[in-house]
C-alpha cells in the first residue's frame, strides 16, 4: 500500500539546483539497481533492495515483481551535493518504449546503462536511437562490473565505434569482475578504493605508477574535448597548450550539454561502486532546467510561442498517469515555467476542461510526500484529476498555452480478448478504456465484423501484460486469442439469379420475386446496386426493400461468413401481389436472390495484404528474406539506413499473426518492423478452402 508523508520542511530548489534524468538502457543492464544504489548512497534508503526479492523502491509495483523487470517508469528524487536529483527509472523491453518516451519528454539529460559483461545489446541501441533523435546530452554507465567477464575496454571501443568517437572515460575499473572494489579517478587523478557494503563508502589513494602514463593521456584529451566546447578556451588551449584543472572543470558543463565528449562511468551498482563519482558528475555539470533553455508552446490559435523558466504564468506537461489501489489516478508532471499550488485552476488544453488542484506530491517510488506547491523545473504528481492524460497539457487560463505532446510508436502486434464469463463486456470496455489513457502505446477496438475486441501493442509481453491488467485491477478474465482475419467475398464472372419469397401459412400473406444481374466490379468499390425495372412487374416503391436486403446478405456473406465486396447488382425484373407484396417480402426476396447469384458467380475469397518495413542489421537480412518469402511475401525494396538496412515488403495479414516475435528471434532481438494494411487481393485456392472449411466447421459448432 502507498504510504504517505506530509514534508512541509522539504526545501523548494531552484531551477538551477535541479537534475532531471532518466536511467535508460537494455533491460536487465542494471538500472533499478543503479537508481536504487543512488537512493542509498545519498540517505534516501539504509540498505539496497534486490530484483529477487522485489523491495527496490523502484520496481513496486506487483506486475513488476512478478515478472522480475521494469514495466513502468518511476520518479524519485535524492538530495546531492545542495542539488535535488529526480531521478526516473525508464523500462528497458522494447514492448514498453512509450514508459520510456515519456520519461524522455521531461528530461534535461540520461543516464544510458550498459552491461559490463553482455556489452551493447537491442535496447542500447533502440534507446540510442531515440536519444540522438532528441539531442538529449548522455552519461555512459558501463555496469555490474562485479559479474563474470566483464570487458570494460572492449565495451568503450565499441560504443565508440558504434554511436560516434565521443565516448570518454571519466573513471576506470582497476579490478573489473568478482571482488571488483577500486576505481580511477582520471579527472582527478585518483585511485578510489571502496567498501562493498553497499553505502558508496570509499578511500582515496594515490593512482599506481603503471596507470599514470594512460591517465595523463586521457586528461590531455578531456583537455581538447573540453576545449572544444569554448571558443575562449580553445583560443587558450591554442596559445598555451594546456587548460588549468579550473579550467577544464569550469568547462566541462558546457562541453557535456554541447556533447564534444560524452562522459562513461565504470560502476557496479550492487554494491556502490562508482555510483557517487557519477552522482558528483551530475550535481557539478549536468544541465538543470536553467540550462535547457526555452520551450515551444503552441497558444490556442495554433501560433508558436517560447516560454522560459522564469515565466510566471504556470504550464506544466503531464508525462504519466497510472491508476493505483487505494489511491486512485496519479499524474505526473513537470512544470516548465511558474508555479504549482494547491487549490489553484489550471486548463487542460488538450481537452479543453478545467482541472481544480488538489494534492501536490513528490515521489519515492510508492511513498508520496505531501507538498504545498512545486516550482518551475521539479517533477512532482497529482491525484484524482477530473480528466487529465498522458501528455496532456495544464495551463494558466489566461495564456491557454499547449506544450508538443509525445511521439508514441505504433503498435506493431495485434491480439483478440476473449471473456471467460459472459456479461462483463462493459466492465472489459471501461479497464481497456483506462489503461489506453495510461499507456497511448497500447490502442483497443470492437469489430463487430469480426465479433472480437482486439487490442494492439509493442509485443508478445506488452499485450499479455495488459490481460493481466485486466483481470488483477478490474477483475475481468481474459483469454488472449489469436485476432480473427477480415477476409472478403467477391466474384470472378457474370451471372444472374431469380428468387421468389412466398408466404401464405396463417395471417396476412407476403409474397415478392426479384430478378437480378450480377458482374464483378473494380477493387474497392463495395457494392454497385442499381435498378433498371421497365414496365409495371414491381413497384419503384420497393426497390429500397430489395437494396436492403442485398445489403444485408452482402455484410453476412456468402462463402464463409465474411463481408462481400466489389459486385455490381442490377435489379432488372419481378414480380409483385396487390395485396401481399410489401417492404418485408422485398427484403427477403433480395436477400436470396443475392446470395444465390454470388454462388452462379464463381465466388472467391479475397485477403488483406499489409506492407511491411523491416529494419535490421546486414547480416540478418537474408534469414529475414527467407522468412518473408516463406510468408507468401513479396520484396519490394531495400534501403540501407547507416549500419542498418530496411526491407519493403508486402505480406498477407495471415502470414502476420507474432511476426514482431519471429524477428526479434531471427535476429537475436535487433530487428523492428511496422505494418500498414495496403489492399486486399485473392487467395490461393487451397487455402480459400480451408478459411471456408473452418468457418462452416465454427459455425455448426
Amino acid at each position: 500500500m502507498t504510504s504517505i508523508k506530509i514534508d512541509n520542511t522539504m526545501p523548494e530548489f531552484e531551477a538551477s539546483k535541479i537534475r532531471n534524468f532518466a536511467i535508460v538502457g537494455h533491460g536487465s543492464s542494471g538500472k533499478t539497481i543503479l537508481a536504487e544504489s543512488m537512493l542509498a548512497c545519498s540517505g534516501v534508503i539504509n540498505r539496497l533492495g534486490t530484483i529477487v526479492d522485489g523491495n527496490t523502491v523502484s520496481d513496486y509495483h506487483e506486475d513488476e515483481q512478478q515478472h522480475q523487470i521494469s514495466i513502468h517508469t518511476t520518479p524519485m528524487f535524492a538530495e546531492w551535493n545542495s542539488c535535488k536529483l529526480n531521478i526516473l527509472d525508464a523500462p528497458g523491453y522494447a514492448d514498453f518504449i512509450g514508459e520510456t518516451l515519456s520519461a524522455l519528454r521531461v528530461t534535461d539529460f540520461v543516464v544510458l546503462t550498459v552491461h559490463g559483461a553482455h556489452g551493447i545489446e537491442l535496447g542500447t541501441e533502440q534507446t540510442w536511437d531515440r536519444i540522438a533523435e532528441n539531442g538529449i546530452p548522455t552519461i555512459a554507465v558501463i555496469n555490474v562490473l562485479d559479474s563474470e567477464n566483464v570487458k570494460f575496454d572492449q565495451i568503450l571501443a565499441d560504443l565508440s565505434e558504434r554511436f560516434g568517437k565521443r565516448f570518454f572515460p571519466i573513471t576506470m575499473p582497476v579490478n573489473p569482475g568478482p571482488g571488483f572494489d577500486g576505481i580511477i579517478d582520471v579527472l582527478n587523478h585518483k585511485l578510489l578504493r571502496y567498501q562493498t557494503d553497499g553505502k558508496g563508502s570509499f578511500k582515496s589513494e594515490e593512482l599506481p605508477s603503471e596507470a599514470q602514463a594512460r591517465v595523463d593521456e586521457l586528461y590531455q584529451q578531456l583537455m581538447e574535448n573540453v576545449a572544444e566546447s569554448d571558443d575562449k578556451l580553445l583560443e587558450k588551449f591554442f596559445d598555451e597548450g594546456e587548460l588549468s584543472a579550473a579550467e577544464i572543470k569550469d568547462g566541462l558543463k558546457g562541453a557535456f550539454q554541447q556533447q564534444t565528449f560524452i562522459p562513461v562511468f565504470a560502476a557496479a551498482s550492487a554494491i556502490s561502486v562508482g555510483v557517487p563519482q557519477v552522482l558528483d558528475f551530475i550535481s557539478e555539470h549536468a544541465p538543470s532546467p536553467f540550462d535547457a533553455g526555452k520551450s515551444e508552446a503552441i497558444r490556442s490559435d495554433d501560433s508558436k510561442v517560447e516560454i522560459s523558466i522564469e515565466d510566471t504564468s504556470p504550464v506544466l506537461s503531464v508525462f504519466k498517469t497510472v491508476s493505483e489501489a487505494h489511491v486512485g489516478e496519479l499524474s505526473f508532471f513537470r512544470v516548465f515555467s511558474g508555479k504549482i499550488e494547491t487549490g489553484i485552476d489550471l486548463q487542460n488544453t488538450n481537452r479543453k476542461q478545467h482541472e481544480r488542484i488538489g494534492q501536490i506530491f513528490q515521489m519515492n517510488g510508492k511513498e508520496r510526500n505531501q507538498v504545498k506547491s512545486i516550482s518551475a523545473g521539479d517533477i512532482g504528481a497529482f491525484v484524482k484529476l477530473k480528466n487529465t492524460h498522458t501528455g496532456d497539457t495544464l495551463s494558466d487560463p489566461k495564456t491557454n498555452l499547449k506544450l508538443p505532446g509525445i511521439d508514441f510508436p505504433a503498435p506493431n502486434l495485434s491480439g483478440a480478448l476473449k471473456l471467460k464469463s459472459k456479461g462483463e463486456e462493459e466492465k472489459m470496455s471501461t479497464g481497456l478504456s483506462t489503461l489506453h489513457e495510461e499507456d497511448p502505446t497500447f490502442i483497443f477496438q470492437g469489430d463487430p465484423e469480426l465479433r472480437q475486441t482486439l487490442i494492439f501493442g509493442q509485443g508478445e509481453l506488452h499485450l499479455k501484460i495488459i490481460s493481466e491488467r485486466l483481470k488483477d485491477r478490474f477483475q475481468v478474465e481474459v483469454d488472449l486469442v489469436k485476432p480473427r482475419i477480415p477476409y472478403r467475398e467477391t466474384i470472378r464472372r457474370n451471372g444472374e439469379a431469380k428468387y421468389r419469397h412466398k408466404k401464405q401459412s396463417g395471417g396476412a400473406g407476403q409474397f415478392a420475386e426479384v430478378w437480378m444481374r450480377m458482374e464483378p466490379a473494380p477493387r474497392d468499390s463495395g457494392i454497385d446496386f442499381k435498378q433498371s425495372l421497365v414496365g409495371q412487374n414491381v413497384d419503384r416503391v420497393f426497390v429500397p426493400s430489395v437494396e436492403k436486403g442485398v445489403n444485408a446478405a452482402s455484410s453476412e456473406g456468402v462463402l464463409a461468413g465474411y463481408r462481400v465486396v466489389d459486385v455490381k447488382v442490377d435489379f432488372y425484373d419481378g414480380k409483385q401481389h396487390p395485396v401481399d407484396s410489401k417492404d418485408v417480402a422485398f427484403q427477403i426476396a433480395g436477400k436470396h436472390a443475392f446470395r444465390q447469384g454470388i454462388l452462379e458467380c464463381d465466388p472467391c475469397l479475397l485477403e488483406p495484404i499489409y506492407n511491411l518495413e523491416i529494419k535490421v542489421p546486414e547480416e540478418y537480412m537474408g534469414d529475414v528474406m527467407g522468412d518473408i518469402s516463406g510468408r507468401r511475401g513479396k520484396i519490394l525494396g531495400m534501403d540501407a539506413v547507416g549500419k542498418n538496412q530496411v526491407i519493403r515488403a508486402q505480406v498477407p495479414q495471415g502470414e502476420l499473426y507474432g511476426y514482431a516475435t519471429t524477428l526479434r528471434s531471427i535476429t537475436g532481438g535487433r530487428g523492428w518492423h511496422q505494418e500498414t494494411f495496403n489492399h486486399y487481393e485473392e487467395m490461393p485456392r487451397d487455402l480459400e478452402k480451408k478459411v471456408i472449411d473452418d468457418s462452416k466447421s465454427e459455425e455448426e459448432h
